[in-house]
């Protein structure tokens, strides 16, 4: 009787260490897609914002458009920011927070700026918005390697 109440016991415990390590995986494959889709999303702003501040020296339609993808960004800066990594990912993630930090400085000044009615393409380069969201983009590499 105390066998099998040992074998039952070991194996209850075996399953559940296997539930955990199986469930670690998970939450390091979701994390790495949520922090892969962030990274994507900061990379397509990159590549997206120049010509729209361009148009929205003249175009009032694309200066409202341009506050509301900066604003956009913002908020996927902030929603990235709270979420948990699991522990491999750690280092990655407080990378990609202080990028996202020098981020929303910039688009706060940017955003400033468009409020006092200067829109100025050239201050996406001098706020440092571009250099960082591309700065962000070097991150995949290492999601990667966590992913594998």
């Amino acid at each position: 009787m105390k066998k099998w109440i040992i074998a039952v016991a070991l194996v209850s415990i075996a399953v559940l260490s296997g539930c955990s390590l199986l469930q670690g995986v998970n939450d390091s494959l979701e994390y790495v897609n949520d922090a892969t889709d962030y990274v994507n999303e900061a990379t397509t702003f990159a590549e997206e914002i120049p010509s729209l501040a361009e148009q929205a020296v003249s175009d009032k339609d694309a200066r409202v458009q341009l506050e509301e993808r900066l604003k956009e960004m913002k908020t996927s800066i902030q929603d990235f920011n709270e979420l948990e990594p699991p522990g491999v990912a750690e280092d990655v993630h407080q990378t990609i927070v202080d990028n996202n930090a020098k981020l929303e400085q910039g688009i706060d000044t940017y955003l400033q700026n468009i409020e006092n009615g200067e829109v100025n393409p050239q201050l996406l380069e001098e706020y440092g918005i571009l250099q960082t969201a591309n700065e962000l983009s070097k991150t995949i590499d290492l999601l990667n390697q966590i992913g594998s």
